[in-house]
């Protein structure tokens, strides 16, 4: 994203509409300025706020003598009064940035917009995890925080040792040049998005291997990050990953599950 300094009266309305932090009045030139090594394209300034089309030089005029004669004036908190927040041309490796961070942009891999994964909570249409395994939802970045692919693929290459197998319909997997090592591409490892998925699954015994590696490598990561478990209850709506978690330190609650209305049901593996 690219603020027109032609056009910008340092109102600062758009600062507190970033989700990154990455907008700020630029003292040198008191105008609004992005900050492209934090911003992640999520577009957010430009779709979220109602833009006017007032004459710039007539703006910084009225500010100027409000000002001058020390009188306080609050613009409308979400209105750009003169169009300066404009897109640009987004290229490799950068328009990956807006894959993960645009809610309304899909991802090219999956065809989902968002994160670009259905997640283990649709397990009833998509039948990923089956009886006996867990599947795992490794969630990295939130608003104000984000994260770098490079982070993410400290995890990715970790959790490649272990006895698992990662969701091939996921954007992440779709951007890893060597899955069996967990390794990403080389020329996106230093972009930055709003926040990123990772999904694998495992056998249920291996769970608690799965859970350390993670507790492990978090406190190595630049970011946040939150995971999930789930399998796949028995006909006696029984499962044995809840005594595991619980044996592990971990809460165990049933929820979050999107029951695909409208969609075949998943039929497990024999």
């Amino acid at each position: 994203m690219q603020i027109d300094h032609g056009k910008c009266v340092a109102c600062g309305n758009c600062i507190p509409v970033c989700p990154m932090g990455a907008i700020y009045i630029d003292p040198g030139v008191n105008r609004a300025t992005v900050n492209l090594d934090e911003c992640v394209e999520c577009y957010t300034c430009h779709r979220g706020m109602s833009k006017e089309h007032l004459n710039p030089t007539v703006i910084r005029t009225i500010r100027g003598l409000l000002k001058l004669l020390r009188i306080r004036f609050d613009p409308e908190p979400d209105v750009c009064p003169t169009d300066a927040i404009a897109p640009h041309d987004l290229t490799w490796p950068r328009v990956v940035r807006r894959a993960f961070s645009d809610p309304v942009v899909p991802h090219e891999a999956t065809g989902v917009h968002g994160r670009g994964t259905e997640e283990v909570k649709t397990n009833d249409v998509t039948g990923r995890v089956n009886e006996g395994e867990a599947g795992f939802t490794i969630e990295f970045g939130r608003p104000g925080v984000g994260v770098r692919f490079r982070d993410i693929q400290k995890m990715t290459m970790a959790l490649a040792s272990l006895p698992v197998a990662f969701e091939k319909r996921n954007p992440v997997f779709s951007l890893m040049s060597d899955p069996a090592t967990g390794t990403i591409r080389e020329d996106i490892l230093d972009e930055k998005v709003l926040s990123a998925i990772v999904e694998l699954k495992t056998a249920l015994e291996h769970v608690p291997t799965v859970l350390a590696r993670v507790e492990e490598v978090a406190p190595q990561l630049d970011t946040i990050l939150s995971i999930g478990v789930a399998t796949r209850c028995d006909s006696q709506g029984g499962n044995q990953l809840e005594p595991l978690l619980k044996g592990e330190g971990y809460d165990f609650y049933r929820g979050k599950t999107n029951l695909g209305l409208g969609r075949r049901a998943a039929v497990a593996a024999a």
